[in-house]
């Protein structure tokens, strides 16, 4: 009797630990919550590759591997001497070219001079032989030496031209190599962080070779991967929430930015053969700017976490899923 009553005891407890879990389990908030959409991902972000225009020698890196920068920032320095040659050859040459302009004006000059005195010349000529005091010899003369004269002017004025095209030449040369100069100056085109320095001071890099790796801090976003009966339901705009791994504590509010218009398989870090065999959508949740720019030092890229989306507009997030970031 003792036995089988402690026999029944356990059955009993027994069944009311298991009427328990099935109480917990149907009170339990569902994950995801109806309405929403739940997967995980990377975050990511768009990187920026700091090549050279011309080929040429690194003379400085002035940024190292992990250093957040402001975009017009110096990040390196190719070597000028060269081009800062050329372009004191080009300062010379539009000197010069000013110079042959002064002459060619001053010439110019002259040879107005010699025509106005030609012209006299020949006016006076045919007055003589209308009196008949000279001959139509002489008349002849003047008149070549006015042609000759008229000649010379116009030979004048398009030395002026020649030089006044040869100093626009010079200063273009002097504009394209300081163009040149500037562009052997590496700038950030945006802030963001160093990732990567691919080149190193003394080494010579061909046009477009790179010489680091910049990832943009204000574009930063969390690739995921959704069913058609998920993704179909997504509307460019809608709210997310991303949970990383690394901050379980914290929730971040994201946008959907972009659905891809066609499927595709699914990425090989997706852990699961059977996740890994469908086809899915390509869906980017975009964190917002102002979040990035004043968590920029925590930013990184490749933590893993999850991301909730939602399906329906009517759909409220739940408590646990509310926006919450580090004070």
């Amino acid at each position: 009797m003792p036995s089988r009553r402690v026999v029944l005891l356990a059955v009993g407890a027994a069944a009311l630990v298991a009427a328990a879990a099935m109480i917990w389990i149907l009170r339990a908030p569902s994950d995801p919550p109806e309405g929403f959409a739940k997967t995980n991902g990377r975050i990511e972000a768009e990187r920026v590759d700091i090549a050279t225009k011309f080929v040429g020698r690194i003379k400085t890196v002035r940024v190292k591997e992990g250093d957040l920068v402001k975009a017009g920032d110096v990040l390196a320095q190719l070597d000028t001497a060269e081009l800062e040659a050329q372009l004191k050859e080009a300062e010379a040459s539009k000197v010069q070219a000013v110079q042959q302009l002064d002459q060619a004006r001053a010439l110019v000059a002259q040879r107005n001079s010699e025509l106005t005195l030609a012209s006299l010349q020949l006016n006076r000529s045919l007055d003589l032989v209308a009196k008949g005091i000279t001959s139509q010899e002489i008349v002849d003369q003047r008149q070549s030496a006015k042609r000759t004269a008229e000649a010379a002017v116009n030979a004048a004025t398009a030395e002026v031209a020649v030089a006044k095209a040869a100093i626009e030449a010079a200063a273009a040369r002097i504009n394209r190599l300081n163009v040149d100069i500037e562009d052997h100056t590496l700038k950030a085109p945006r802030s963001g962080r160093i990732e990567y320095r691919l080149a190193l001071p003394g080494e010579v890099l061909a046009a477009g070779g790179r010489v680091l790796t910049l990832l943009d801090l204000t574009d930063v976003y969390m690739t995921v991967f959704f069913p058609t009966s998920e993704a179909g339901r997504l509307r460019i705009g809608g709210e997310a929430r991303v949970i990383f791994d690394a901050a379980p504590k914290y929730v971040v509010p994201a946008t959907v930015t972009f659905v891809a218009s066609e499927a595709q398989f699914t990425p090989k870090y997706v852990e699961t053969k059977v996740e890994r065999e469908k086809l899915m959508f390509r869906v980017k949740l975009s964190l917002p700017p102002e979040i990035l720019e004043t968590y920029a030092s925590v930013v990184k890229t490749g933590v893993p976490g999850v991301a909730y989306v939602k399906l329906s507009e009517d759909g409220e997030w739940p408590q646990r899923l509310s926006v919450k970031l580090p004070q």
